[in-house]
């Protein structure tokens, strides 16, 4: 079993999403550097929201760039991040996704998607740092814990990985992915019944989703 495989989700910007119940509400003093935008961008930004779900890249990029910066939102800088990962564009990337964390310390999505980056990229150190951040903002999140195991999985930290794949797993258990990537950890430390669980049940979803 050689292969397993990286969900790299990016998440991408709803106008009405609600996060309720995230560590962040809690404490209102680390957000201080929050942007709260006024109305005429905010207009902007659900133009440039409707722009990007629509596929027209180029406008909804040039729309996000007239915002003055110290008017832009984490959402903002996140899309405008998302928008160059799309061309290819990593330290720009990296720096959108970093100023978007600079306006909210607390926006979890910025920091997924930098653990995205630095994974893909071949720097599972750094994805590491940033998906121990979602975690801590966001624990329920188990696309995080996956990633998170995927990135010890290239460390060899098989320990590790097993414990983070089966929160994943116990948060959400219909991923095939999230079994496939046990299976594999359970593989390398020699614990052929535990594999041949995980893969059976990947198979039966991977059949389930034909």
């Amino acid at each position: 079993m050689k292969r397993f495989l990286y969900l790299l989700l990016l998440i991408f910007l709803s106008t009405n999403a609600a996060f309720a119940g995230l560590p962040w509400q809690q404490d209102k003093a680390k957000n201080e550097h929050k942007v709260v935008q006024s109305e005429q961008f905010q207009t902007i930004t659900n133009q440039a929201n409707v722009l990007y779900a629509e596929n027209d890249i180029k406008s909804a990029f040039n729309l996000l760039l007239s915002i003055p910066e110290d008017e832009r939102t984490a959402q903002n800088w996140l899309l405008l991040g998302n928008i160059l990962q799309d061309q290819g564009k990593f330290d720009e990337t990296v720096f959108m996704y970093n100023r978007a964390i600079q306006t909210d310390e607390n926006y979890y999505k910025a920091y997924y998607n930098l653990g995205n980056i630095y994974l893909k990229d071949g720097r599972p150190n750094m994805a590491v740092e940033n998906y121990k951040k979602v975690i801590k903002l966001k624990p329920e999140y188990a696309y995080a814990h996956y990633n998170l195991g995927c990135a010890y999985i290239k460390l060899g930290k098989y320990g590790k990985a097993k414990y983070e794949l089966l929160t994943a797993i116990d948060l959400k258990n219909t991923v095939a992915d999230f079994h496939y990537n046990l299976a594999y950890v359970y593989k390398q430390q020699n614990k052929e019944k535990q594999a041949k669980i995980y893969l059976e049940y990947y198979n039966k979803l991977i059949e389930n989703q034909i």
